[in-house]
């Protein structure tokens, strides 16, 4: 038997991020400055060198490695770099929540959020079942950490007790999902269950149990209905800095799971997945944004319109194939891809100016806690309403168009009673958001004094704010490379 070397290079981004992680969480332990400030800049530079490794590795080309175990290629280049900004941006809105709790003011956050970034990227180039469930766990178990980093507070540890039991739940669904697709096949690795499954020698009993297990499993990951109970309890008991990186970076991971266990995997079953992942949309667009309206808790409502949002997402998906052309494929999967980079980049923003108004004992998390902040800062209040009109979906904010290429796709598929009812659903979203708008510039502030912020937080903010304006107005590069990336990988 021949032994094949690994190609390191294409997974010098991974091995370095683990390097860095390693490292960071030992300097860490010589570090006297309460503020952390030596922890935050190297966490910081691991990601800047974690994107240049990515760089100059992608060949454009889709590249295994690791007895095809590894895939690089342009979707999961695009995707990584994606990932190491929207952590970066994380680590920034965070730093100065963190600097007014000291309980949270440790290093562990930061090794923690390295350790789950890494298993996002084993997520994103994962062409192996094992590899899928190596990174899901590596994530998950972070992610339960951090929720429970503030160990005195009772409802960060509810949170976080609630996450792991639900989490090992679907952890468990989806390993008895890949052993039966296993069973069927008699493969992990993704590529090679595809061939299995295009010869027609499977056995399609299993086969079929098996894909409604991991898609039970994947729904729990995306937190869709009915899979979504973990969500409002996790957003509103984690600390907040924490709900800034599960609301954001691991959407990112999810969609690229979907694709290569779901289209690049088992798209010879995709009429069964497809009408599991129809249910399972409209039934979160229904669930989320009605369930929103009752919330007076800024990030449950936050949460609920996550559930309605993935949802969104998942429309494309659910159109992908139904033409059996490849052109309205991609574009279907590229609006799917847009859309929850465009989710990823608006509820960043939202977030971040939670963490802004928060301040020590005080979390700000009540949406009765932004009201008149129009008085108290102009600009502010302003970023704020272009987050809040973006997922709503109100023109010509980059929501709209992420909305509308999504609805587009699904007409084009013919399901217009599913764009019909995506609309509704929206038009009850819409309501929830303005309400937040509305607090902000007609009720009186009940404390008048004027919000500052760092340097550093004013320019971050002020840029993802015209950023959610501006790709609103330009949205075809964006598109585009969405297209192109999948156009390159698929």
């Amino acid at each position: 038997m021949q032994f094949v070397p690994p190609d390191l290079r294409l997974a010098s981004a991974e091995i370095f991020l683990l390097a860095m992680a390693c490292l960071i969480l030992i300097v860490d332990l010589f570090v006297k400055d309460k503020k952390r400030t030596v922890t935050f800049f190297l966490t910081l530079l691991a990601l800047v060198g974690a994107a240049a490794a990515t760089i100059l590795t992608s060949s454009g080309e889709i590249v295994y490695t690791f007895s095809n175990m590894y895939v690089g290629d342009l979707m999961g280049d695009l995707l990584k770099l994606l990932l190491y900004v929207t952590v970066m941006v994380v680590l920034v809105y965070s730093r100065g929540y963190l600097q007014d709790r000291p309980q949270m003011a440790k290093g562990e956050y930061y090794s923690l959020t390295l350790f789950a970034t890494l298993g996002m990227m084993v997520m994103i180039s994962a062409n192996h079942f094992l590899t899928v469930y190596i990174g899901i766990e590596l994530l998950s178990l972070s992610l339960y950490a951090l929720v429970a980093l503030n160990r005195d507070s009772i409802p960060a540890t509810e949170a976080a007790m609630k996450y792991f039991v639900l989490g090992a739940l679907a952890s468990g669904l989806l390993l008895y999902g890949m052993s039966m697709i296993y069973g069927a096949t008699g493969s992990l690795e993704i590529s090679a269950v595809s061939e299995h499954l295009f010869s027609g020698q499977v056995n399609k009993a299993i086969l079929g149990f098996g894909l409604v297990f991991l898609v039970s499993g994947i729904a729990f990951k995306l937190g869709v209905v009915p899979f979504h109970m973990w969500i409002p309890d996790v957003y509103h008991g984690a600390p907040t800095a924490v709900t800034l990186f599960i609301a954001s970076a691991p959407k990112l991971a999810a969609f690229a799971m979907v694709i290569r266990l779901l289209v690049n995997g088992l798209l010879v079953a995709a009429q069964d997945w497809q009408t599991m992942l129809l249910i399972l949309s409209v039934l979160s667009m229904a669930v989320g944004n009605f369930a929103a309206i009752a919330q007076t808790n800024l990030k449950r409502m936050l949460a609920y319109s996550a559930i309605s949002h993935m949802g969104f997402m998942l429309l494309g998906l659910v159109t992908g194939v139904v033409g059996g052309d490849a052109r309205f494929a991609l574009n279907a999967y590229s609006s799917s891809m847009f859309y929850v980079i465009t989710y990823v980049l608006t509820s960043a923003g939202t977030f971040g100016m939670i963490l802004l108004l928060a301040r020590a004992g005080f979390e700000s998390d009540e949406i009765s806690d932004f009201a008149g902040l129009n008085k108290r800062n102009p600009w502010y209040a302003a970023l704020m309403m272009m987050m809040m009109f973006s997922m709503a979906g109100i023109p010509f904010f980059v929501g709209f168009f992420a909305k509308f290429s999504v609805l587009q796709a699904v007409v084009a598929a013919g399901y217009l009673w599913l764009a019909i009812a995506a609309v509704f659903f929206s038009l009850v979203g819409a309501y929830y958001y303005l309400r937040v708008v509305k607090v902000m510039y007609f009720d009186p502030p009940a404390d008048k004094s004027r919000i500052e912020a760092p340097m550093d937080i004013k320019i971050l903010l002020s840029a993802n704010g015209l950023a959610v304006a501006l790709i609103g107005v330009f949205p075809q590069t964006l598109m585009s490379l969405c297209a192109f990336s999948l156009l390159r990988s698929l």
